[in-house]
């Protein structure tokens, strides 16, 4: 067994758990797999592997080696298919799952860019703002945004956006502008009841940090929600800017507050634990890294409608 061969199936069996999990996974017996890893010990010259009642756990020697091998695996695949030229062998079915809101907006109308590209390949998307199982769904590569919890996932940070306080500017009009972040207390908040929404937020601005909690009549679960209820003028919401990147530029949405920081939001690429990512799904996240660097730049050449205290 090669040295590629031989880190691919300890990386398997790290990210699985266990010896026979990793030999389903790889569609072999349960006996190569365990010789494989005791030959990789034994030219290492060090212990891998622990057992443990969770299963298998790599040792301290074990978790260095899995980050380096797992790394060195990536790039041979991707020098193999930057080898082999754009497109070359990359056909059959890829299915994503991202948030429905931002996938609306930044990867749906992108698409086709991407499958000329690859004219081979059929892509099927999950819109779902729930984190789904990716394995039970079948899932190749899911966007996830905000913090991760399983830091077991294989991930990848994509990109990350700017959080803005935004309003109409029919609502300011009404409401008044705020001025300060405590302001925003009296004013009416669209909350977002998910996970990375909610309605404690703290603002930065040099030395200082004001933590604020807003209040308001409307509570959605999707961003679709926020976005309607925004562009109705029912009140102001803190998204990111993602979410209303063309309103900020046609002036429909302004934001306010704008010499204060919010924590920004990340975007991450998840792959199922277990499973080798495949150049397909590489070739995904590459496009939409490309994607989002495109529109980021020409976000900034235009200008955003905002209220200046």
């Amino acid at each position: 067994m090669d040295r590629l061969t031989a880190m691919e199936t300890y990386v398997c069996v790290v990210e699985s758990g266990s010896f026979s999990a990793a030999a389903r996974l790889l569609d072999v017996g349960q006996p190569a797999v365990s010789k494989s890893i005791a030959l990789l010990e034994e030219r290492l010259a060090v212990r891998l592997l622990l057992r443990s009642t969770r299963g298998l756990m790599p040792t301290e020697a074990g978790l260095a080696f899995y980050e380096r091998a797992k790394r060195a695996i990536e790039e041979t695949d991707e020098a193999e298919l930057a080898a082999r030229g754009a497109g070359a062998n990359l056909s059959g079915r890829l299915r994503v799952c991202a948030a429905v809101t931002f996938s609306r907006l930044h990867i749906v109308p992108a698409m086709g860019r991407f499958l000329d590209k690859y004219p081979d390949l059929t892509l099927e998307v999950v819109l779902d703002d729930r984190n789904v199982d990716l394995r039970e769904e079948g899932i190749d590569v899911a966007l996830r945004m905000g913090k991760l919890d399983d830091s077991g996932m294989t991930a990848r940070k994509v990109s990350e956006a700017r959080r803005l306080v935004v309003g109409t500017p029919a609502y300011f009009e009404k409401a008044g502008v705020p001025a300060t972040p405590a302001e925003l207390a009296s004013h009416q908040a669209i909350v977002y009841s998910r996970r990375y929404g909610g309605t404690g937020w703290t603002f930065r601005r040099k030395s200082s940090e004001v933590s604020v909690a807003v209040s308001g009549r409307v509570s959605v679960t999707a961003a679709e929600g926020v976005r309607e209820a925004v562009l109705a003028d029912l009140g102001v919401a803190v998204a990111s800017e993602w979410m209303f990147a063309a309103e900020l530029r046609n002036g429909r949405v302004r934001s306010v507050l704008n010499d204060w920081m919010l924590p920004p939001i990340e975007l991450w690429a998840v792959f199922p634990a277990g499973r080798m990512v495949s150049a397909k799904a590489r070739a995904f996240v590459s496009f939409v890294e490309e994607t989002l660097e495109s529109a980021s730049a020409a976000q900034s050449e235009s200008p955003r409608h905002s209220f200046r205290q």
